[in-house]
Parts: structure tokens; C-alpha cells; sequence
């Protein structure tokens, strides 16, 4: 059993893998509804993803703040560059190929393609439910809840931006990758309540250079701000870390709803038109995601029983 252990996390690790994985997390960027966070996790990328992008911004703060090149260059060789590299590599393509090609069928095919997207994120709770070793408490439930309700109005919202005012661009880019950053939530479903997910899908298509630069600074500045902050959660409070993900996972799926009103009307109706087709791509999705969990579970713990929560590992050796 030892022995098999190095070639799975090499071959797991494998940059041509790890550039698909963020291919996935780029295409979810660009479909509204989606989030890149939720894509993470379920690709098991997202606590590594976050360590790297923290390392990196810590590397960043150093050089600005005139701490030496020397001091810099440690930090900098800190980063997990076999993943990063490859993960923004295949989330760069992913996201200019899904804003050419899918994001167009989700315009015209929405309530079908949220459906399969409804089932895909619902069966994904399970992975931030079991995934902090411990057993949840009546006072856990009770914060998801809360979180659950905060998602579900958040995800209601209907507002319009001004795609012309940088200041408003900016602030977009932040918003729109601390949304990739925390799962559950859609970075461009945030986009599309403020208005700005058609201008920045028309600038990404046709390479405007001037509005991808400013959104991207906004995006830096968001990302070193979400980043720390939530790898130091993960770190200190990991349990009630991923308590809160599922929370707001589960309250964004609001925004998956397949029966409900255009970015202008965000009210959600009963199940009217086409009612066997969309629950069955629900159960589709569904069926996808726990086929992946349950495969996954199997490789990694082939010898093990299966229980209602993860375990901690270390409990056999103490």
C-alpha cells in the first residue's frame, strides 16, 4: 500500500492534470451561477489553491513594502508553482473558450442549464459537510443556516453598474474573485445582479485590453485581500470554516433555480414547462458528482468503512 502512494500524488499532481483541473475552475467563471469555488473543492485543489495564492501574495506584500530582493525570492520560492501555474494557465483558456462557446447556450438554454448546474452543486455540499473531520453540533447547523439565509438574499439581489467607471470595474474584479474564492458563491452570477457580467464577457471577446486591466487590478486587490483572510480561517477555524461554505453553498442554490425570472427579476416560481427534462437533468448532475465522491472516497480509503462523517486521520495513531 506504501508504495503506491508516491506515483497517485505524482500523477495526481501532474501539471498537464492540474492545467485541466483549472480549465474547469475557469469554465465555471464564466458561466453565471457557477462558482469556481465550488469547482475547487469538488477537483480537490481548493485548500491548496488558496495556501499557494496567499503564499503568493505574501510575496507581493514583501517586494511592495521594500522588505529585499533576497526576502522576496524566499517567499516567492515558497509558492506550490507546480500547481498554480498550470491551475491559472487552465483557468486563463477555460474561461476565454466557455465566454466563446457556453456561455452563449446558457443564454439560451438557462433553465436546462441550471438544472444540470442545480443537481452538480447540491450532491457537492457533501464535500465542505464531511470535510472538516468533525462531527457537526445543533449550534454548527444553526451558523450554516444563517449563512444559508445571508446566500439566499445576496443571491436575490438585482442591481444595475456602470460599466463605463473604472471605479466601478474595479470594484467588480474584487467582487468577482472573492467570489471564485469562496464556494458557492458565482462570481458571475455577482457580475450579472450588478450589471457588468455582459460588458465583461464582450471585453474579454474582444480582447479590450484597457477594461481587462482595470478589472484585473481589481481582482488583485480583491484576491489579496480574500485570500489571507480566508487561509487564515482555514487554519485557525477550519471546521467552522467549511461550516460556513456549506452554508452559503447551499443558500446560493437560489441562484440555480431553474424556474425563475431574468437578471432583472430574480423571483422564483413553481415548476411549470418542461418539468421531467429539468428534474432529470437535476438528478443528472447529481448522479455525476456523487459518482465522482464516491469513486474518489474508494481510492483514497480502499481498505476503510464507510461512516456518516470523515474521520480525523490521526485518531488511529494516538
Amino acid at each position: 500500500m506504501p508504495s503506491e502512494a508516491p506515483s497517485e500524488a505524482k500523477s495526481s499532481d501532474s501539471r498537464v492534470f492540474n492545467g485541466f483541473r483549472g480549465s474547469l475552475i475557469g469554465v465555471a467563471e464564466a458561466l453565471p451561477g457557477i462558482s469556481g469555488g465550488t469547482v475547487a473543492l469538488i477537483i480537490g485543489v481548493f485548500e491548496r489553491l488558496i495556501a499557494a495564492a496567499s503564499q503568493l501574495t505574501t510575496a507581493v506584500r514583501v517586494l511592495v513594502t521594500g522588505q529585499g530582493w533576497r526576502r522576496t525570492m524566499e517567499e516567492v520560492r515558497r509558492v506550490d508553482w507546480g500547481l498554480l501555474v498550470p491551475l491559472i494557465v487552465g483557468m486563463v483558456v477555460g474561461l476565454l473558450l466557455s465566454a466563446r462557446l457556453l456561455a452563449p447556450l446558457v443564454t439560451d438554454h438557462t433553465q436546462y442549464a441550471y438544472a444540470l448546474f442545480f443537481g452538480l452543486v447540491l450532491a457537492s455540499l457533501w464535500i465542505p459537510y464531511s470535510g472538516s473531520g468533525r462531527r457537526w453540533t445543533g449550534a454548527n447547523y444553526g451558523v450554516a443556516l444563517v449563512f444559508a439565509g445571508l446566500a439566499f438574499w445576496l443571491t436575490s439581489l438585482s442591481v444595475a453598474g456602470a460599466a463605463d467607471n473604472p471605479l466601478v470595474v474595479i470594484g467588480s474584479g474584487a467582487i468577482a474573485v472573492t467570489a471564485l474564492i469562496l464556494p458557492g458563491l458565482s462570481g458571475s452570477f455577482l457580475l450579472l445582479a450588478l450589471g457588468m457580467y455582459e460588458p465583461t464577457i464582450d471585453a474579454l471577446n474582444d480582447r479590450d485590453i484597457a477594461y481587462i486591466a482595470t478589472f484585473g487590478l481589481g481582482m488583485m486587490i480583491g484576491l489579496a485581500v480574500a485570500v489571507k483572510s480566508l487561509r487564515w480561517l482555514l487554519e485557525n477555524y477550519h471546521h467552522m470554516t467549511l461550516v460556513v461554505l456549506t452554508g452559503v453553498m447551499a443558500g446560493a442554490l437560489r441562484a440555480l433555480w431553474p424556474w425563475q425570472g431574468d437578471e432583472h427579476d430574480r423571483t422564483l416560481h413553481a415548476p411549470t414547462e418542461a418539468v421531467p427534462q429539468t428534474l432529470g437533468l437535476m438528478v443528472l448532475g447529481f448522479v455525476i458528482v456523487t459518482v465522482v465522491l464516491v469513486v474518489a472516497h474508494r481510492r483514497e480509503n480502499p481498505t476503510r468503512g464507510r461512516g456518516r462523517h470523515a474521520k480525523v486521520p490521526a485518531r488511529s495513531n494516538r
